[in-house]
């Protein structure tokens, strides 16, 4: 849907990876971070494209830091679901639901309430928001 233009959760295009914010918003700013290309592990990747994942991963939790002001972000690379390199970036802020659990250990159907999938103009101001500082901070950086 990325390369069809026609994901509407997507935020911006990196040189190793895309960003795109979750289609539910329990964690409010909850971003994944994509690996471009088709890889399963980690540990495959060569080093240069491996510290430039892992650099646009950092970049991106510091955006969605400043954007969204959680107290933590929980950063998770799993792959047990979906078998390509992938991070999710939950932003845990004082009003979760469990702030001292895993995401995992809430129940499937409180995570995708719909009460939680951003309207349109909500996800729109989100990724304008995650754009621009993800825009700034990955110009600073290198």
């Amino acid at each position: 849907m990325i390369k069809k233009k026609c994901n509407p959760y997507f935020v911006i295009e990196l040189k190793a990876s895309y960003v795109v914010i979750g289609d539910h918003q329990l964690f409010r700013g909850y971003t994944l971070v994509l690996f471009k290309k088709h890889i399963a592990e980690l540990h495959m990747l060569p080093i240069q494209t491996k510290k430039m994942f892992l650099e646009e991963m950092s970049i991106v939790g510091k955006a969605v830091f400043n954007c969204f002001q959680p107290k933590k972000i929980n950063y998770e690379l799993l792959g047990n679901s979906e078998n390509h390199l992938h991070w999710h970036l939950f932003p845990r802020h004082r009003d979760d639901l469990r702030p001292q659990g895993p995401v995992w250990c809430i129940d499937k159907v409180i995570r995708y309430a719909d009460i939680y999938r951003p309207t349109f103009s909500e996800l729109e101001v989100m990724r304008q928001k995650l754009r621009v500082e993800i825009t700034k901070l990955y110009k600073n950086h290198g």
